[in-house]
This record gives C-alpha cells, structure tokens and sequence, in this order.
C-alpha cells in the first residue's frame, strides 16, 4: 500500500526514518517520507519545560495524523507523552537499540583519572535534560552543569568549540548517525554510561510507530513490531506515568529480559536527591508496582 511517513526533520529524525521506510519498502510498501517542523525543532534557545513540554516534538506530527494529512508517524518513544489522543495507537515497537547514555568528551578535558565519570574536577558538563542533570549531579556534585539545545551534530560541535568538556548523549542516535556517516569529531572520546547506574530515559532508543487505530495503516506498519521491544519499553513507561512525569521528567527506568524474566531499574530525581529501586519477575509488568512504591516511599 502506499504510506505518507510523518518525521521530525533533524538529520537523526530522517534517518530513524528512513530506516523504517525502507523496511516497509522491503515488505512491498510505497513510502513517502513528510518532514513536520514541530515546536521543539522551532524553538531552541529555551529549557523544554519553558516551550510547553511534553510533547513538544510530537504534537504537530500527531495533529498530521489526525487530519489525515499523514498515515503513519515515526517517533523516538522517549518523546512520545503517555497521554497521547485516543484515535492514535502504537502500531509497532521495531528491535530497540543500545537504550543507554554516552559521555561526549572532549580531549582536552578527559581525565581518566576522574573516578566514576573521566573528567576534571568541576568540569561544565551540557545538557538540559532533567533526568541526566540529577544523575550527573548525584554521581559527581563538583561538576558544573549547564543547558545546551540542538540536534546531535550541533551539541557535538558545541562540546568543542564551545566551553563545555563534555555533553550527554543518547547512544542510539549517536549509531543511528554514524551508520548514516556521521562520526564524533576529531578530539572527542566517548565514555559509555552503564545503565544500572545512569538510568536511561523510559523507551530511549527505541521508535515508535504511530498511526490511527483502525486505519488501513496500522496492520501494515505491524509487520516491524518487536516483541520484547515493546515488552521493554511499556514497563518503563509505565513507571514515567506512575509518576507522572512527562518526556524531560527527571525519570530513568530500564527494563533487562533475563534468561528466566525481566529485572525494571528506575531513578527517581527529587529535591533531596536521587532515588533508585529495582525489581526482578517473571513478568515485565509485574516490576512495575514494586519499582513506583519504593521510588515514591
């Protein structure tokens, strides 16, 4: 069938994109790909939370769909809010990639020597993400952390050029890129965060594929659903909703299958710290429960 495909035009957005294009492609689908500016694209001299957050890089892209201007949309999960319109449903969670954060350093600043995190003491550290401002801070108070915006190849320029030591990055869209031939600069080094101690984002790196529920659209996009993906990834939204928090709450959650179930790691950011719990069950869902009470005990 023929699908108008919804996208963020940032050069990650188009390539997450154009990944799920041509997977539909392979499946005997047309695939037209529609950029959207959306409001977070727009505006980029502000904190999320000050341009309306959540959903400040989905909702022109939803309203697309709702008007039928678009048949399908491709989100990154971690920016789609848990209260998205009813007419819209997630047709297909594809095979997540590597959900964890990454620390852009610049050269000059690495310190191996740094313990936990490879940096000087009182580096300036960019990012404007809630969760990753508490977990840097709970992990190294002396550092200084201040806002940085744009899309991954502007923040990587600006952790050179600009007086920051290191930024914070998601892994994802940092593969995403360098499959595409984006690769970090000369004189930069990336130090992997693990994810049992810096919590990921709930759902982050993996997409969401959006379309109306019912609509010719959504059985066709269902081909690309990845069951344990999905699994993964409504656990750890869960536990954002329980807290109602939106997509730049100070919220991680990581949901690991096991060989015999699935272990949920959460943090909690507060004003008196960072809270941390974890579950272990048979059944993702059933992390859920135990993870929130002792987050909010």
């Amino acid at each position: 069938m023929d699908l108008r495909l919804g996208t963020r035009g940032s050069r990650l957005a188009r390539t997450q994109s154009g990944t799920v294009a041509a997977a539909l492609r392979a499946r005997g689908h047309s695939v037209e790909l529609v950029v959207i500016s959306t409001r977070g694209d727009e505006i980029t001299d502000r904190p999320f939370a000050a341009i309306g957050a959540p959903g400040v890089f989905v909702r022109e892209i939803e309203s697309a769909l709702l008007q039928g201007r678009i048949d399908l949309a491709v989100h990154s999960y971690k920016d789609l809010p848990t209260d998205s319109p009813d007419e819209l449903v997630v047709a297909a969670v594809p095979e997540r990639v590597d959900p964890a954060d990454v620390l852009l350093v610049d050269a000059g600043a690495w310190f191996p020597d740094g313990h936990s995190l490879p940096l000087a003491q009182g580096s300036v550290v960019g990012t404007s993400s809630a969760r990753r401002t508490a977990l840097l801070r709970e992990i190294r108070p002396d550092l200084r952390i201040e806002g940085i915006r744009g899309n991954v190849p502007t923040r990587m320029e600006k952790c050179r050029d600009e007086p920051f030591s290191a930024i914070v990055l998601a892994s994802a869209g940092l593969l995403r890129l360098q499959a595409q031939g984006v690769h970090i600069l000369e004189g930069q080094r990336v130090h992997p965060l693990p994810c049992s101690i810096f919590v990921p984002a709930p759902s982050q790196g993996a997409l969401a594929l959006q379309v109306l529920s019912g609509s010719p659209a959504e059985a066709a996009v269902g081909q690309l659903e990845h069951g344990p993906s999905r699994t993964a990834v409504e656990a750890e939204r869960a536990v954002l909703a329980a807290l109602e928090g939106g997509c730049d709450a100070a919220v991680g959650a990581w949901c690991l299958e096991l060989s015999d179930g699935w272990r949920l790691h959460a943090a909690f950011g507060t004003d008196e710290g960072v809270r941390r719990a974890q579950a272990t069950s048979v059944h993702a869902a059933d992390c859920v429960g135990p993870v929130v009470r002792e987050l909010l005990g």
